[in-house]
């Protein structure tokens, strides 16, 4: 059998499939399960279209089989099953009524035929379909083919319905590693935005950031297709010389698809993580457009394009998203991506180090910009570059800040004990203690109030 349900749920599965052929419809896998098991890949999520049954029925037989589902939407009969990755639908219809992605009128239609509900599908390799009962593969529009070939192909004219596909192609480009047939490019030029909200445009970076195995592609096709004139902070970098002694590799965005491609290469399980290093090596280098200058020296510079990039960095996360952690975090790594070789060169001490967890939370984080920027220049030939690793790295380590900022050691309960009231006095005094901590005058709770008692002697708050 060509797809392997989870045995949790296998034995209801197979009996509703069967319980719908004796009722006269046929239930088929379809769409991303069948691709990624036609790949020899394990299915996460399941997709079942029912053919031939009205929603009432298949609603009561999964009553019937005291299978838990929500619904998604009666009028198109989607039912969510419980505590499983599985989703049971009816073919839909759909109208275009307006512009943008949601701008659709949508009816479920038991009775569409096969062909006429692929062709609403995005992509051939998302078009194929699965019986089980059969062990038959249903394959409309030539997907195993274009899947055989790597070839991400559109289904149909109603492809340009729906503006979100060409972020969908982008990301799936990456993922799989394929090529984008011609004649999809070609659509993909004619589409427009058309008011895509900012949730579904931030669901497709986040796929490329934590699925994509070789973001260029998906990049260089935004390149391609004119979209990436919807993001004018990756545009800006077309064209930005750079020292090719240094940068080999071409213009900033060379850089930045080889910066990426190497992320990808060094993904870690936590995708929440993934995310932010993945915005922050799209986005390391926005402050070169402003910044890049031939030199006295006759050599290309880009003085402080670290810190110029923060602006330019919050108006690409902002034009997706409002999640704070990104918008606090992303800039930061972009700010500080210079910050561990320059502290390396200088040798510069356990203060230093401690300040920079301090201000970008993990120095982990940041070690993998650094590595991603490295990989995507010459600079990753350098002894420099690994030395700075090993040494950031193990200086991190040891002061167990590798994957956390330093956490105050002195608090309001210190003084509290001590016999003070919490006033406004409080806080420059747990700063100071703080900045302190930082210094290395002390580095354990018994020094740190041994160093808030001295600050006492000359600073007393309010009993």
């Amino acid at each position: 059998m060509l797809i392997e349900i989870p045995k949790s749920e296998q034995v209801a599965t197979e009996l509703f499939f069967e319980k719908v052929k004796e009722l006269g419809g046929r239930a088929l896998f379809v769409g991303g399960c069948v691709r990624d098991a036609l790949r020899g890949e394990t299915p996460k999520d399941f997709d079942v279209e029912v053919y031939g049954l009205p929603a009432a029925v298949i609603e009561n037989l999964l009553r019937e089989l005291n299978i838990r589902y929500n619904t998604a939407g009666r009028s198109f009969g989607v039912f969510k099953i419980h505590d499983a990755p599985i989703d049971i639908a009816l073919p839909r219809r759909e109208s275009k009524c307006g512009r943008g992605h949601t701008a659709f009128i949508v009816e479920g239609d038991p009775d569409m035929p096969l062909a006429e509900a692929a062709a609403r599908r995005d992509f051939t390799v998302n078009a194929i379909y699965y019986d089980p009962l059969e062990d038959e593969v249903l394959d409309p529009f030539g997907g195993r083919s274009d899947l055989e070939k790597e070839i991400l192909r559109h289904t149909s004219p109603a492809f340009s319905e729906d503006p979100l596909r060409v972020l969908r192609a982008m990301q799936f480009l990456a993922r799989f590693r394929f090529d984008i047939a011609p004649e999809t490019l070609e659509i993909c030029k004619t589409i427009e935005p058309e008011g895509l909200s900012r949730e579904r445009v931030f669901d497709e970076w986040k796929k490329l950031f934590t699925k994509g195995e070789e973001p260029s592609r998906g990049l260089n096709f935004l390149r391609d297709c004119g979209w990436v004139n919807y993001f004018p902070e990756l545009a800006a970098l077309i064209g930005v010389e750079q020292d090719p002694f240094w940068h080999p590799e071409g213009d900033v965005w060379n850089h930045t698809l080889r910066a990426m491609d190497s992320f990808a290469r060094d993904r870690v399980e936590n995708d929440f993580e993934n995310i932010v290093v993945g915005f922050a090596v799209l986005c390391h280098d926005f402050g070169k457009p402003a910044t890049t200058a031939l030199g006295d020296d006759g050599r290309i510079h880009s003085y402080r394009h670290e810190s110029a990039g923060v602006k330019p960095t919050l108006r690409f996360l902002k034009s997706m998203t409002d999640q704070r952690e990104l918008l606090s975090d992303v800039p930061i790594l972009v700010e500080a991506h210079m910050r561990p070789r320059a502290l390396f060169l200088a040798q510069s001490g356990d203060a230093a180090i401690r300040r920079l967890s301090n201000t970008v939370g993990r120095i982990d984080r940041l070690l993998r910009v650094c590595k991603a920027d490295a990989m995507g220049s010459r600079f990753h030939e350098s002894e420099d570059f690994q030395e700075t690793e090993r040494w950031l790295t193990s200086r991190s380590e040891a002061l167990k800040i590798k994957d956390s900022a330093p956490k105050p050691l002195v608090l309001g309960r210190h003084l509290i004990a001590l016999g003070y009231r919490p006033n406004a006095q409080f806080t420059p005094l747990l700063n100071q203690c703080f900045e302190a901590q930082l210094d290395g005058i002390f580095t354990d709770e018994a020094g740190g109030i041994a160093f808030l008692k001295s600050l006492l002697e000359t600073k007393t708050p309010e009993r």
